[in-house]
């Protein structure tokens, strides 16, 4: 009988484990692509980077109405953003050229480490 429910219990657990593992299987299926102009992106392209969400777009855009970005680093002075968040961003930033940041959805099981 303990043996039984132990059973039971183990195999309830992995159920409520795998679809949770499978929604953070599919997050994680994308790649981020270009660069946005920090001094030209809409709140929009801006709210498309990754950890960057509505509210900080707009404080973005706030910041640079009253002040251009001189430099990327910048990014750190306005509320939000820190050397953390702005290190994971810098691969994306720039203050030159139109933005081509863009979203891609990789294929199933084209991680990183896939062959391509």
């Amino acid at each position: 009988m303990r043996l039984w429910v132990l059973a039971l219990l183990v195999g309830a657990a992995l159920l409520a484990v795998a679809p949770a593992h499978a929604a953070a299987s599919r997050r994680r299926a994308v790649q981020y692509v270009g660069q946005v102009n920090l001094n030209e992106a809409s709140a929009t392209q801006l709210d498309a980077l990754p950890g960057v969400g509505e509210k900080a777009a707009q404080s973005i855009v706030a910041y640079r109405e009253k002040r251009r970005f001189g430099r990327v680093e910048e990014l750190v002075k306005v509320k939000g953003f820190g050397k953390k968040r702005f290190l994971l961003l810098r691969p994306h930033l720039t203050l030159e050229g139109p933005s081509t940041f863009r979203v891609e959805r990789l294929p199933a099981g084209g991680g990183r480490g896939a062959a391509r």
